[in-house]
């Protein structure tokens, strides 16, 4: 059984930063790709940021230049470090990973405000 474990929301006044971490337990095999969604009141769970196996990484036109992601397959953890946090990325974040099937953390709450 694999689970995702998600950490590193919080409350965070406009301009500043955080990091999000996830792991995965319950596989022996690497994931070969690994992303961070979210989903905000009222709206749809959007892409933000995407890695795969070869490194390759996708951003969302919103959070380019402020967001990082990056990530270890062989150990199945994805990180993403939040820069110049708006308003607007209030919302719950979530990892997923492809490891022979598709998997979702449970969701984390940022929230940006002053």
């Amino acid at each position: 059984q694999v689970q995702l474990v998600e950490s590193g929301g919080g409350l965070v006044q406009p301009g500043g930063s955080l990091r999000l971490s996830c792991a995965a337990s319950g596989s022996i095999f690497s994931a070969n790709f690994m992303g961070w969604f979210r989903q905000a009141p009222g709206k749809e769970r959007e892409s933000v940021a995407t890695i795969n196996s070869g490194r390759v990484t996708n951003y969302a036109d919103s959070v380019k230049g402020r967001f990082t992601i990056t990530g270890d397959n062989a150990k199945n953890t994805v990180y993403l470090q939040m820069n110049n946090l708006k308003p607007e990325d209030t919302a719950v974040y979530y990892c997923y990973m492809m490891i022979r099937g598709g998997y979702w953390g449970q969701g984390t709450q940022v929230t940006v405000s002053s």
